[in-house]
């Protein structure tokens, strides 16, 4: 068999294993955390938003997302053990409390994309 058929059966079976897996695997009971996913969701789309009406400036979103990025971690950490506890969800609503007010503070602020000197 040659080195060409060899290469072409291995990526076949990578492509075949990573196909094989569950994108959502099973999770435990004590780690569903829909809340904390919805209000994720909401805040991207109101991230989106921002950019979109040009009330966020590029530099304003990239910070936000992060920090959207960050309670995302933060979620999965709390995960590992396969129990998210009352403490963990507390922090995770504080955190997302903090995010929806710097989205709100940001968009509101007098910064806009076609106005980076923040006059309006």
């Amino acid at each position: 068999m040659g080195l060409r058929m060899r290469l072409l059966l291995l990526a076949v079976a990578f492509a075949v294993t990573a196909y094989a897996q569950d994108p959502n695997p099973p999770q435990t009971p004590g780690t569903k955390t829909p809340v904390v996913r919805e209000r994720q969701m909401k805040q991207k789309a109101r991230i989106r938003q921002g950019v979109k009406s040009g009330e966020l400036t590029k530099g304003e979103a990239r910070k936000l997302r992060q920090e959207q990025k960050t309670i995302q971690a933060e979620k999965q950490m709390a995960k590992v053990d396969g129990k998210v506890t009352p403490a963990e969800r507390a922090k995770l609503r504080h955190d997302q409390n903090k995010a929806s007010k710097d989205i709100y503070r940001l968009k509101h602020n007098k910064r806009t994309q076609g106005n980076p000197a923040g006059t309006k």
